[in-house]
């Protein structure tokens, strides 16, 4: 029954989100246009549901390049265009991914979804890896309030963020989902004030 709520939730908040955010959209559409070659989306593979991948929608915040299919941004990465830079510290290049929720590949609150390539990475070296994919990757997660968001330059830090999705998919409720989506606007807001 919660996970049927979870997911009527998931479908009304992203469509009316989509729906009240389409100014921003093209907005953000224009400036990426206009300031950098290439389409205003990037597509790339993430590991889903039950270990089924998909691809997640971003807007573009970086200039095209060979590895953007392998390699995490870092701090100063010189791969960020100046609007990604923006978009990226203010969450914005995220946005797409409300497409991703609407098709029932992603939740609002869920463990955040790996490039393919991290997955095949990771899984042999830390225990319990895949079962963060029993739940439906989220646009944030336990893991994210917990101090677990960004790059994982250190297989401890990829650890770190594992044992909390795990904590996630164990601890599951529709009061968690809540305490982690009211952390996360309210980091948010701070963010923009």
């Amino acid at each position: 029954m919660q996970k049927a709520i979870k997911r009527l939730f998931d479908i009304i908040f992203s469509a009316l989100a989509l729906l009240l955010l389409l100014p921003v959209w093209i907005v953000v559409g224009i400036w990426i246009a206009a300031t950098s070659r290439g389409g205003v989306f990037f597509r790339q593979k993430r590991t889903g549901y039950k270990g089924r991948d998909f691809d997640l929608l971003k807007f573009r915040s970086m200039y095209v390049n060979a590895e953007a299919d392998t390699a995490q941004a870092a701090e100063r990465d010189k791969r960020v265009t100046p609007i990604g830079r923006f978009l990226r510290r203010s969450s914005l290049d995220e946005l797409p991914q409300l497409i991703n929720v609407l098709k029932g590949d992603m939740s609002i609150i869920g463990p955040r979804p790996h490039m393919v390539y991290h997955t095949e990475q990771y899984a042999p070296l830390i225990k319990d890896y895949m079962r963060r994919h029993e739940m439906r990757p989220g646009l944030t997660g336990y893991a994210q309030i917990s101090g677990f968001r960004g790059p994982t330059p250190r297989l401890e830090d990829m650890e770190n963020r594992v044992r909390a999705d795990i904590y996630y998919v164990d601890h599951f409720s529709l009061w968690l989902d809540l305490k982690i989506f009211t952390i996360t606007l309210w980091r948010m807001l701070l963010l923009k004030l």
